[in-house]
């Protein structure tokens, strides 16, 4: 198969292409800077721009048969509203539906939509508004993309995670569309397997689980 990534260079992107490198995918990445990344093989292909460049976009995904959009703000960001996710989201899609790719995993926060109804009473009125400003305008930017990707037709997944932690994989993971089950954060190699799962056996069409350990 190959597949598209958008921010394979960040936290989470680096380990879902390492991921799908171990499993033998052909890949094609857009990245700000290719100088900072390997250089293009036969099964890489390294698209130098950024993701709300249409041309660019377009020129990532072409030929592919699946996309994977797991595009962060760098960490914690800067604490102001953004917009980023959102609109790359958007342009993604539509490069897609031109283009007839069907295949789309994005990655989204527990707490965007109906999952926010799966935190305690104190994380949504207290502790996310008040402590975790930074996590609420990440979620918000989150809130806009979700609709983007289902409303699109296109045969997406959208993988909602908690705090992704570097610390070493426990092969195994539970997904959950109602939030039982559901704890505070999932490792950083057992995400990847969950997203690359879910394009090689179609797991979750057109549904949107929550994550973890």
């Amino acid at each position: 198969m190959k597949i598209a990534i958008f921010g394979a260079s960040g936290f989470t992107g680096s380990a879902i292409l390492n991921e799908a490198v171990r499993r033998r995918h052909n890949l094609s990445v857009l990245v700000r800077d290719a100088a900072r990344f390997p250089e293009p093989t036969s099964w890489l292909q390294v698209v130098s721009g950024d993701a709300l460049d249409r041309e660019a976009v377009a020129r990532t995904i072409q030929g592919c048969d699946a996309v994977i959009q797991c595009l962060g703000v760098g960490g914690k960001g800067n604490g102001k509203p953004t917009t980023l996710i959102s609109e790359a989201t958007r342009i993604i899609v539509e490069e897609m539906q031109r283009q007839g790719i069907k295949r789309l995993v994005a990655l989204s926060n527990v707490g965007a939509g109906d999952s926010l109804t799966f935190q305690p009473w104190i994380f949504r009125r207290v502790i996310l508004p008040y402590f975790m400003k930074w996590l609420k305008v990440i979620i918000d930017d989150k809130n806009r993309m979700e609709p983007v990707i289902m409303e699109s037709g296109l045969d997406w997944t959208i993988i909602r995670c908690p705090n992704v932690v570097d610390k070493p994989s426990q092969d195994s993971y539970n997904a959950t569309l109602d939030g039982k089950q559901l704890k505070l954060s999932i490792t950083l190699g057992d995400m990847a397997a969950c997203v690359v799962d879910c394009l090689e056996e179609g797991l979750f069409m057109r549904l949107a689980p929550c994550i973890s350990k």
